[in-house]
């Protein structure tokens, strides 16, 4: 409403739904009959990260809850819509819409997230964008892979500013204009457990070949996410030299337990998405595994990786 007539403006509207707990209004939850009848003692809305135990009753009670969660989102994004037409900033506006990441309601047997391998329903996340200087594109989809960290060099791109240098993604102007692909395959995981790698065909997520090798955190600033480090935790600290991308910048080396929880123990597991979609079987191609291991190593070494890591990923 405010810079709707003015330029070089951007805005960004983070909202945490769809997320727990799934507070939903009356009127959404009355679109899903079986979000409203439910007997039983699961909580309806904020399934446990952890295997499900619960009933089939009870599961389908927690997905139609969730449905009627994403429905009044869906609504309130309907909003932002109406306000790029009554404004027609179509024209000459980007418009961006994505999330962080996806969430298991009962499917490979799992709530939630982060306690489990990272499954397509959570890595694989919805994105729209919108280039007003391609309008031709309008409704197309794209196959390329993409990544979050390619949002901001994309927003630099379409301001006309310089990408810096240390920024490892790409703009994603010729993805939208024709498909042409930025990458051969993502890498992606979390801290200390499984690192995945995908390419178009192919999901292989990788566990560590020596999981009992200590995990470090490299930091300047040592705090969890609802706490800072306990002195304990920063008895046996290191200084060591900096990376590549810390600006000259010496680290705080601190040994740490795995936030998310090391996933090691579910094993090494390869996808043929072509064939197996829903990751429902593993498959074993050793030439496959060798040629994504190479990829994980590439990607460390592109990304400066610490030395302890090559052994204890095992690449």
């Amino acid at each position: 409403e405010k810079n709707h007539e003015c330029d070089n403006w951007f805005l960004q509207i983070e909202t945490f739904d769809p997320h727990e707990p799934f507070y939903v209004l009356a009127d959404d939850r009355k679109k899903y009959p079986k979000a409203m009848e439910f007997v039983g003692d699961a909580q309806d809305d904020w399934p446990p990260y952890s295997p499900v135990e619960e009933d089939e009753d009870t599961v389908e009670h927690v997905r139609n809850v969730y449905a009627a969660l994403v429905t009044k989102c869906d609504r309130y994004l309907g909003q932002v819509l109406d306000l790029m037409d009554r404004y027609n900033l179509w024209e000459d506006t980007m418009l961006i819409v994505n999330t962080d990441h996806g969430f298991l309601l009962g499917e490979h047997g799992w709530w939630g997230k982060t306690t489990m391998p990272l499954y397509q329903e959570i890595a694989h996340i919805p994105l729209f964008v919108y280039d007003p200087r391609l309008k031709e594109t309008c409704g197309t989809r794209r196959k390329a892979i993409v990544q979050t960290v390619d949002l901001a060099p994309t927003l630099l791109e379409f301001f006309n500013q310089p990408i810096t240098k240390d920024m490892t993604g790409k703009p994603l102007n010729q993805v939208i204009a024709k498909d042409e692909p930025i990458r051969e395959y993502a890498v992606y995981g979390y801290h200390g457990s499984q690192v995945c790698v995908s390419d178009e065909r192919y999901t292989y997520i990788h566990s560590a070949k020596n999981p009992d090798m200590p995990v470090y955190e490299y930091t300047l600033m040592p705090t969890h996410m609802r706490a800072m480090f306990s002195p304990e935790e920063l008895s046996n600290i290191e200084l060591v030299e900096p990376f590549s991308f810390t600006k000259g910048c010496k680290l705080m080396k601190i040994e740490t337990k795995n936030r998310m929880g090391d996933t090691t123990s579910f094993g090494s597991m390869l996808f043929d998405l072509s064939e197996d979609s829903n990751q429902e079987s593993r498959i074993n191609n050793e030439a496959i595994v060798t040629m994504m291991c190479k990829r994980i190593h590439e990607y460390m070494v592109e990304n400066d990786a610490p030395k302890e890591l090559y052994e204890r990923v095992g690449v």
